[in-house]
């Protein structure tokens, strides 16, 4: 049988690597100028860590996980998203001491999905979560951190920000009896899944892709009529806050969350060009989630985006600089030649060799890789204690010595 990647992973290579990379090395960028703390978390957790934040009736805990019992008998799971993950590391690390906690991350997580184009069932996400703090000005903060990374990748006019209030446990509970009653009357019309959510999950019939539900949601109760003055004002707050950043938003209505943990703010960055799978950065606010871990009453707010799927938006990755390659010509050059790649990668030149071939093919080699010179070491070089420099896209060779070789390749190579 011929070895293949597990249904929904694949492997990341050369130019997509390279993107991916990028993005990441984009949002640390971010990161350290909003002043976050990087967390790495384990990619496995105690199974409890998970089905006591998520909730027992969310999809995620139902259908989505990967859990396993280890040779102790313990039940592990694969984290399939960061932020519980980074509420126990706080928890277990005595971190609570020293709030506010400003903190991002990134690594694979994995949920067994149904596979399609910019879902995965090993996926990479990198998130930001800032713990400690109730006032909406943390929404606002960690929403504006989002979309200076969008505007950083020009994709602004790529993603809109859709953003709702779930309101505090009494709204939400309000709501939910609302929304029992109302779907309850169209409950033979409801997909079968819908059906199942209605028992245990009200809030994610709104987020039903169904046709059949999408008809029925329409004229569901609104959230914001069962609002208490408080979310109502918290909301507003993080409204003004926005619009005073120049942070353009949508009031999306049906956008709500599926996991226990959410209160108030919740918010998405969509687009239309991935599909169905729209949602590249999703996060909310989540005052009771280090409450329901055992640890005091904690507010947190945060976000996380795929990188699968942002990737998707980016059309290439920047494209590497020009490399020097370095020829032996003949044998009698080869140890010189290696010597040469020390002092060139010690300057920070990017340098690599060209290890077989007659001079011709090996030019053609080191062309091929985007070389944008060569240098050209045989037996006569070391015993002149010459270098034959080669232009690859002019064909212009001239002889130098090795200081003036470093130096003229210091000066094309810009460092």
């Amino acid at each position: 049988m011929k070895l293949q990647p597990v249904r929904g992973t694949r492997d990341i290579i050369a130019e997509e690597a390279r993107l991916f990379r990028e993005i990441e090395n984009r949002f640390m960028e971010i990161a350290k100028i909003y002043d976050f703390s990087e967390i790495e978390t384990p990619i496995f957790e105690f199974t409890s860590v998970f089905k006591r934040t998520l909730g027992d009736a969310s999809d995620i805990v139902n259908k989505e996980m990967y859990t396993f019992e280890d040779r102790s008998g313990d039940s592990l799971t694969l984290r399939p998203e960061g932020t519980a993950s980074v509420a126990r590391a706080v928890i277990s690390n005595s971190l609570l001491r020293d709030l506010p906690l400003k903190l991002f991350y990134s690594g694979p997580m994995f949920r067994h999905e149904r596979p399609q184009k910019g879902r995965y069932r090993q996926f990479r996400q990198f998130g930001v979560e800032l713990i400690g703090v109730e006032n909406p000005l943390a929404d606002i903060e960690v929403i504006a951190f989002a979309w200076d990374f969008f505007k950083s990748f020009n994709l602004l006019s790529k993603v809109v920000l859709e953003i709702n209030t779930i309101g505090d446990v009494e709204s939400r509970e309000n709501y939910k009896k609302s929304l029992v009653d109302y779907f309850s009357r169209h409950k033979e019309k409801l997909s079968p899944e819908s059906q199942e959510r209605l028992t245990h999950n009200p809030l994610r019939i709104l987020d039903s892709k169904d046709e059949s539900d999408k008809e029925i949601i329409l004229k569901a109760p609104p959230f914001s009529d069962h609002l208490n003055s408080e979310s109502q004002m918290i909301f507003k707050n993080v409204l003004e806050g926005l619009s005073e950043l120049g942070i353009q938003y949508h009031i999306n209505p049906r956008l709500v969350r599926g996991l226990d943990y959410y209160s108030h703010t919740v918010f998405e960055f969509t687009t239309q060009h991935l599909g169905a799978q729209n949602a590249v950065l999703s996060g909310g606010r989540y005052n009771h989630l280090i409450e329901q871990m055992g640890g005091p009453s904690t507010p947190g707010v945060g976000w996380a985006a795929g990188t699968d799927r942002l990737s998707l938006l980016l059309e290439k990755p920047s494209p590497l600089g020009t490399s020097v390659a370095v020829l032996a010509t003949d044998p009698g050059g080869e140890k010189e030649m290696l010597k040469t790649l020390q002092h060139l990668r010690a300057l920070k030149i990017p340098s690599q060799p060209i290890y077989s071939g007659n001079i011709s093919k090996q030019l053609k080699k080191a062309d091929k890789r985007n070389c944008s010179h060569a240098v050209l070491i045989g037996s006569d070089e070391v015993v002149q204690k010459i270098y034959q420099l080669k232009d690859l896209k002019t064909g212009a060779q001239k002889s130098l010595s090795l200081e003036t070789l470093l130096s003229e390749l210091k000066g094309l190579a810009g460092v």
